[in-house]
């Protein structure tokens, strides 16, 4: 019989909730700016670097003219443009717009909102713990990625 490391017990706890909290915080704004989830992950690809239709379409699990559907109504509501590419005038790239760089800021905001009502149920002391701890989880996830990149 396997037995369960407190640690890891205790950490899947702790993600599974930011993971719960974030989501909520997402899923509550993207529905009050009347958007849809698949909207809002074509407007992170696209602040990702990802300016093609059929790489966004990719990244999303949905096919291109799917993409570019949804793409367009994200258009027309001001989020993003079409724009033509400077080294090939055939290809249109996709960019944000003011209005949806801003909109991402607020998504982001609302998803992370729940950390300052945390922060402030929290002591000084409790903190500095927590910030010791968490920048060591921090590092120690970095050093693993830089492992699993070396050796893929």
């Amino acid at each position: 019989m396997q037995t369960v490391d407190p640690f890891v017990f205790t950490l899947k706890k702790w993600v599974m909730f930011v993971m719960r909290r974030s989501m909520y915080g997402m899923i509550t704004f993207t529905k009050e700016k009347e958007l849809s989830m698949s909207q809002m992950g074509a407007l992170f690809q696209i602040m990702h670097g990802r300016n093609s239709v059929s790489s966004i379409g990719e990244h999303l699990g949905v096919t291109s003219a799917a993409a570019s559907q949804l793409l367009e109504r994200l258009v027309q509501q001001g989020f993003i443009q079409r724009v033509e590419d400077p080294h090939d005038r055939r290809v249109r790239q996709i960019i944000l717009t003011e209005d949806g760089r801003q909109l991402i800021r607020d998504g982001l905001a609302a998803r992370q909102g729940w950390l300052d009502n945390l922060s402030s149920a929290l002591s000084e002391g409790e903190k500095e713990q927590m910030t010791v701890v968490l920048d060591t989880l921090i590092d120690k996830a970095n050093q693993i990625e830089q492992n699993l990149e070396v050796v893929c």
